[in-house]
């Protein structure tokens, strides 16, 4: 048998039927929140009931808007007419509106580093923050490909990656790999053990639809980058951190987030070089995007002009040879693409 609920939850109940169906778009009259209070809290509430937990919401510091106008109404003991402002057309303002909701939905499911179900539950957690009108898309969910990482520990990667970066620690794990059976398999050593890697994590980075942890492998004095969607096992060591300006690349300075991706642009982990290479002019979109504006145009001509960029060697060749034959490497002169 349904409970009676106390007449103190109603400010409670009147801010979750703003929230579930109001937004600038969609607002309600102070008689349409006391028809739902009844219809779906059983709580019945007159207008002045309904206004006075409004403006209560508002005090507390609830950004709801509503609409104020004057009418004239007969005064209850002469009856004569007076002005009387009338508030109606109430909605609370939300954190994100809904364009900003789809973009962040959108993230996830084309996200490739976020496994499948979880990207599920977040886009269902993300919608709840707009009202019941909002279509975000999640039709989408169900065409997305299931190749996406199964790698359920992710989050939890993510968590524990961050408290060793805060604490200053090494971490240690486990590095899969996709197998020619097409299943997930542990990297192993010659002897067929299961390989650890010890490394010290600096920071994470999405890029590419991938998330990448930055840090140094332990054996080496220069930077790694590891796939986070492939670390399994992850567990913090009570070892000191290495500090990143001591590596080999690092040029005895601090990471700086920017710089590397920039210079990174496909997450290979080779030095970075000054490189000078010949486009065609159609490309010079395609390389602003993929290098930023920290770039050099030279020697244009109707046809080509000449990028001088400083990035990552194996990243430049990659690109060479993606683009190619519009993408020819000047410098160093040691490449030479096919």
């Amino acid at each position: 048998m349904y409970t009676k609920q106390p007449k103190k939850l109603m400010i409670i109940n009147i801010l979750d039927i703003l929230r579930r169906y109001t937004d600038k778009d969609h607002r309600l009259s102070q008689k349409e929140i006391s028809e739902i209070l009844e219809q779906e809290y059983h709580m019945k509430a007159d207008r002045k009931a309904v206004k006075r937990n409004l403006m209560n919401l508002i005090d507390f510091g609830y950004e709801i808007e509503y609409r104020e106008t004057i009418r004239m109404v007969p005064n209850a003991h002469t009856r004569k007419l007076e002005e009387s402002c009338i508030l109606s057309d109430f909605y609370l303002c939300r954190e994100f509106d809904d364009s900003e909701l789809r973009l962040l939905i959108d993230s996830l499911l084309f996200s490739r580093h976020i496994p499948y179900s979880q990207c599920k539950t977040l886009v269902e957690k993300l919608e709840k923050l707009s009202s019941i009108y909002f279509h975000s898309r999640v039709k989408h969910i169900a065409t997305l490909p299931k190749d996406k990482t199964d790698n359920k520990q992710i989050f939890l990667n993510i968590e524990l990656l961050d408290e060793a970066i805060n604490h200053n620690r090494k971490v240690v794990f486990k590095y899969t790999e996709y197998g020619t059976d097409k299943k997930i398999h542990y990297r192993k050593r010659p002897d067929g053990s299961e390989r650890e890697y010890v490394v010290t994590p600096y920071q994470m980075a999405a890029k590419e639809g991938k998330y990448y942890l930055i840090c140094n492998y332990d054996k080496y004095d220069d930077i790694s980058n590891y796939r986070l969607d492939r670390i399994r096992e992850l567990k913090i060591l009570d070892e000191s951190a290495k500090p990143f300006e001591t590596l080999r690349g690092a040029k005895g300075q601090r990471l700086n987030l920017t710089e590397y991706m920039k210079e990174h642009i496909y997450m290979f982990s080779s030095e970075s070089v000054l490189v000078k290479f010949r486009i065609t002019k159609s490309m010079i979109s395609d390389v602003i995007e993929t290098f930023g504006k920290d770039i050099t145009f030279s020697d244009e001509n109707i046809h080509s002009v000449t990028v001088t960029a400083h990035t990552n060697e194996m990243a430049m060749e990659h690109f060479a040879k993606v683009y190619a034959p519009d993408v020819i490497i000047l410098e160093p002169q040691n490449w030479w693409l096919e």
